[in-house]
């Protein structure tokens, strides 16, 4: 088949996808490593409960879960980078091949709280994106009626870190009535779309993560330098 006419685009750089290398022969055997965040810290956090029911799915499905627990994280821009919260942040962000984002929804969106985590993970360190290509699930507890604003937040956040969000979510209302006095979630339908969600996230780790760097790889960035590109997503310059 003939090369069509485009004379905008670089020929060194362009590429035809490649069915082969969306089904690499060497996959990895570990336990699918899968960070979660909550957006409160309140003594019963439901936001926090809700998480922690996750990662106990999670380690079922066989994966290794690490709860980052937010409290004495600085407000971004507050603090330099080395402190030992953003740190800490920050190499779980590395570590992970997935993530959970559970946030309550307050004033109609999620929580500054939840909002700092995600600020403090970087776009970039120099030409390494930390959460390109993993995958991403979002959840949310509301005190009142269902709600989807601080869900609908996180899938942006999500895409703007160029993560892999899953189709499916989880949205509790009424959260003060899903959980007993010892921190465990209720049997509902609640549970059950809890539980669907994991088993999603799950799946979309163990098919993504072996080709994850091929499926965000970007004819635009193979045209720039690592340099330009650091330069280009550096927050500092805002």
């Amino acid at each position: 088949m003939p090369s069509p006419d485009l004379p905008h685009v670089a020929e060194a750089h362009f590429r035809r996808p490649d069915l082969l290398q969306l089904a690499p022969t060497q996959r990895a055997t570990h336990a699918p490593r899968i960070l979660l965040l909550y957006g409160s810290v309140r003594e019963r956090s439901y936001s926090r409960l809700l998480t922690e029911e996750a990662a106990r799915l999670l380690q079922a499905m066989d994966a290794e879960t690490r709860i980052y627990d937010p409290r004495g994280l600085p407000l971004p821009d507050d603090a330099p980078e080395d402190h030992p919260k953003v740190r800490e942040l920050r190499e779980l962000a590395q570590w992970a091949e997935g993530m959970v984002w559970t946030s309550p929804e307050r004033h109609g969106a999620m929580t500054g709280i939840m909002k700092a985590q995600i600020d403090w993970i970087p776009l970039a360190v120099g030409s390494v994106r930390p959460t390109q290509g993993k995958t991403l699930a979002v959840m949310e507890v509301s005190g009142g009626s269902q709600s989807f604003n601080a869900v609908n937040q996180l899938r942006v956040l999500g895409r703007w870190m160029r993560m892999i969000t899953i189709p499916n979510q989880s949205s509790v209302a009424k959260a003060f009535m899903e959980f007993e006095e010892n921190g465990r979630m209720k049997p509902s339908p609640y549970y059950e779309r809890v539980v669907d969600v994991m088993e999603e996230l799950v799946k979309f780790t163990l098919l993504t993560r072996d080709c994850a760097s091929y499926l965000v790889d970007r004819y635009s960035e193979r045209r720039e330098s690592a340099q330009a590109l650091s330069k280009r997503v550096n927050l500092r310059s805002i």
